[in-house]
């Protein structure tokens, strides 16, 4: 019985040990992916910042400037371009909308970033762009993989259309959570004007890029781009960029550059508050996967190997002289004595 015990026990410890590696490294990267249909709003906000007035081309201070920051999943181009490259895919359709004191537009810049579900690895396809110019992304965007090492990533910047390392710089602590922060700079680049601008005056058409660039001027821009990322799921807790912009005249004109946006954009506090309490319950269900399962499981099929080998020591250990054995040689005392 307790050799049959042990068997038993030991076929268990066999299959917990399986499962263990095989959550972790099979079913983990298969199984967690970011969700097609999600929808994220941030807002950010540059206190004491630098803005242009387009109409008489010079810079000004205003109190502050907002940007939001909308994610949209969008299902339906995501099943077309799963069912184009055999992928599971996300796209989202992400809009950047910067917002002066006033509450008037400053300028908006769509995207469309299609990206493997599962590692975040950018996907090519149809309809991938930037305000409207079709990009081919190298690197991440927006958010870093699931189980974010301690390394260097591309990311891609949409200003400029390019990709360039985002660097690991230290591992801090961030609303009670264990983040990774990391940091990139951009250095001064020529970029695109927004093809949306604002008005010029009230009631007045907007002002459009083909009519700042028959001036001769260009935009040109840079950035130091910081992220504290929540290193499980790979989502940003927190994001922050002291960035500046310019426009800049022929130098035939002798006019200076003027300052088209310089400012520290920092997420706003009760944005800050909302993603964190997002982000803690959803990093439990891929803990559940990377941590409390196989470990649980690994702990488990150890316990059950070291049942099963003491219920076999015990089942191997020498009969007692004065057990059954022992009873059926010794004469019975009820017994008639064999005679000599």
């Amino acid at each position: 019985m307790r050799r049959k015990s042990s068997l038993v026990l030991l076929a268990f410890a066999v299959f917990f040990a399986t499962l263990s590696p095989m959550l972790r490294w099979y079913a983990f990267p298969r199984l967690v992916k970011v969700p097609p249909s999600e929808y994220q709003v941030a807002v950010l906000e540059a206190k004491n910042a630098t803005l242009v007035d387009y109409a008489a081309l010079t810079a000004k201070k205003v109190s502050s400037v907002s940007i939001v920051q909308t994610l949209r999943g969008n299902v339906r181009e995501a099943e077309r371009v799963k069912a184009d490259t055999g992928r599971d895919v996300v796209v989202w359709d992400a809009l950047s909308y910067v917002v002066g004191p006033d509450g008037k537009m400053v300028s908006e810049i769509p995207e469309r970033y299609v990206f493997d579900a599962h590692t975040q690895e950018p996907v090519h396809a149809a309809g991938e762009m930037v305000d409207g110019d079709p990009v081919t992304r190298q690197g991440i965007e927006f958010k870093f993989p699931f189980s974010t090492q301690k390394r260097d990533y591309y990311y891609f910047d949409a200003q400029s259309r390019t990709s360039a390392p985002i660097h690991y710089a230290g591992t801090q602590k961030f609303h009670g959570m264990k983040v990774y922060y990391f940091e990139q700079t951009l250095p001064w680049t020529r970029v695109p004007l927004p093809k949306k601008l604002p008005e010029i005056a009230p009631g007045a058409p907007a002002i459009t890029p083909q009519e700042v660039k028959a001036i001769g001027i260009e935009r040109w821009y840079t950035t130091k781009r910081m992220f504290w990322v929540d290193p499980v799921t790979g989502a940003p807790v927190n994001g922050e960029e002291i960035h500046t912009e310019e426009l800049r005249f022929p130098a035939s004109s002798h006019h200076a550059p003027v300052t088209a946006f310089a400012g520290d954009v920092k997420m706003r506090p009760d944005y800050v508050d909302h993603i964190v309490h997002l982000v803690k319950s959803q990093r439990q269900l891929v803990l559940l996967m990377t941590s409390y399962l196989p470990w649980g499981f690994g702990g488990l099929a150890a316990l059950l190997l070291a049942l099963a080998l003491v219920l076999e020591a015990r089942g191997r250990r020498p009969a007692d002289p004065l057990g059954e054995d022992a009873a059926d040689r010794d004469p019975s005392p009820d017994r008639d004595p064999v005679p000599v």
